[in-house]
């Protein structure tokens, strides 16, 4: 039994002697154990010849980076001569049509243009004439105008007085801007205040010309004062509040719905007690062959003149360029209702239906007081009949 009990302890410290080993690596038998510190400082105490040895060896190369490509230079901003402004005295005079001619391009081409070539490489005679006469009719300058301005062109060429294109040219401005200035006078505007009613079918831009209108009187020096009697179209009031806002006047409006006759008294009435110069009533746009209608337009007209004696003191109708023989009946039947005063023309830059405005005059002896050339705010401008006659031609 001892001999199996020494077996088994035997067996047991042999078995503890391998576990030991597997958990730590021997130790070569050569080789005690090195500390760290000391591991630390033969690292550093190496022989001088491996240290000499080091600094010889050579850094293996390395390939060094491309460079990037340098952008290329900018070129230098090359300013641009600022042109010379002439003296002061010697400016050339440049009216309306001067500055704005090119927007009466496609009236020019329609009239000018069309003279240019019925007349290229013939003589001034009779059968020409019969030709120029109906170019000017469907340039709707209208039949009876047209009629007169050939017959005072016959009685020239009658006298010799025509010899070539240039003068037969000159010749017909000199007749339309004889028609355009043969018309009423307009008024002077000294009222206090002075009371103008705008009218006009739907679609014309009156809400917009009446604010343009307000930009121009302001130019003036007046203080102006808007009516929003149109109050039968849903935020036409609003419109004309923003435009008002934009200008720098007052406005006065009504409910939707409400009489345009109350709310053109209570304009008058807001004049008089701020002081204002001016007052533009807006009208609600209607057909011209509505007499319902057309007899509103006519209660508005009695009871401005009823507030304010003399008043309104002028009648605008605004006309749509575009629409050219349309707007002469147009003219015709507004008159007829309410005597007019004077016309507005708008969109005469985007329309070759401008003689339209020689007709107006020559058939209705109506002045055209002003004319639209353009969306912006400065685009409305006062009428110039001899600069118009010029500018078609």
């Amino acid at each position: 039994m001892a001999f199996f009990r020494r077996k088994k302890s035997n067996e047991k410290k042999e078995r503890e002697k391998e576990e030991s080993s597997q958990a730590s690596p021997e130790t070569p038998p050569d080789q005690e154990p090195v500390e760290a510190g000391e591991e630390a400082s033969a690292e550093k105490a190496q022989p001088p010849e491996a240290e000499s040895a080091a600094l010889l060896e050579e850094p293996e190369p390395q390939d060094e980076p491309m460079p990037e490509p340098l952008p290329e230079p900018e070129p230098e901003p090359v300013e641009e001569p600022i042109p010379e402004e002439p003296p002061a005295g010697n400016e050339p005079k440049q009216g309306l049509w001067g500055r704005l001619g090119a927007r009466l391009k496609k009236t020019r081409e329609r009239i000018g243009g069309s003279i240019d070539r019925i007349t290229l490489g013939k003589k001034i005679d009779d059968d020409l004439l019969d030709e120029l006469e109906e170019v000017l009719v469907t340039a709707d300058l209208g039949v009876q105008t047209s009629l007169k301005l050939i017959e005072d062109l016959r009685g020239q060429v009658a006298r010799k007085e025509l010899s070539d294109a240039e003068a037969l040219k000159k010749a017909l401005a000199a007749g339309i801007a004889e028609v355009l200035a043969g018309v009423a006078e307009l008024p002077s505007r000294d009222n206090d205040p002075h009371v103008i009613m705008v009218v006009g079918v739907n679609g014309v831009g009156k809400t917009t010309t009446i604010g343009k209108l307000a930009h121009c009187f302001k130019d003036e020096g007046r203080s102006v004062l808007l009516a929003a009697g149109d109050t039968f179209r849903a935020a036409a009031s609003e419109q004309l509040t923003l435009w008002a806002d934009k200008v720098g006047c007052d406005v006065v409006g009504g409910q939707e719905g409400a009489d345009p006759s109350a709310v053109a008294f209570d304009a008058v009435e807001a004049a008089q007690s701020r002081g204002r110069d001016l007052v533009i009533v807006d009208t609600a746009g209607r057909l011209h062959t509505k007499v319902n209608l057309m007899e509103e337009l006519k209660k508005i007209h009695r009871v401005l003149g009823k507030m304010l004696d003399g008043a309104p003191h002028e009648v605008f109708l605004v006309l749509d360029a575009t629409t050219g023989q349309n707007a002469l009946q147009q003219a015709k039947l507004f008159n007829q209702a309410v005597p007019l005063t004077g016309l507005v023309l708008t969109k005469l830059d985007g329309t070759a239906k401008g003689g339209v405005v020689v007709a107006i005059a020559g058939e209705l002896g109506l002045p055209i007081c002003f004319v639209g050339l353009g969306e912006g705010m400065e685009d409305l401008k006062p009428f110039d009949a001899q600069e118009f006659a010029e500018a078609i031609f």
